[in-house]
């Protein structure tokens, strides 16, 4: 914060009635975590679209920089057995 005045700014995730995984839905500035969560309700689950929210201080989020994306994620590409390519998911599996 560079005055006292200026609330910290929060990113809000969002799990919607059907879905299975909190979704960003936007940002928000507040004094503190609570008063983040209740302003967060207010303002992206006005029309009851939502069962959970979280909100997270943007400054405790470290991400990883687009410059640097092939080197970053090229690891990941040497181990094909992560992939479920090598075996068939039986039909009475959800959400795989």
């Amino acid at each position: 914060m560079s005055s006292s005045t200026e609330w910290p700014l929060w990113e809000v995730f969002v799990r919607s009635r059907r879905g299975l995984a909190h979704t960003h839905a936007g940002s928000l500035h507040a004094p503190d975590a609570e008063m983040a969560l209740r302003n967060a309700r207010d303002l992206y689950t006005r029309r009851s679209e939502g069962v959970s929210l979280w909100v997270v201080p943007s400054a405790a989020i470290t991400a990883s920089s687009p410059d640097e994306k092939d080197s970053f994620f090229e690891p990941a590409a040497d181990k094909p057995y992560r992939h479920p390519t090598f075996y068939d998911i039986p039909e009475g599996v959800k959400h795989l």
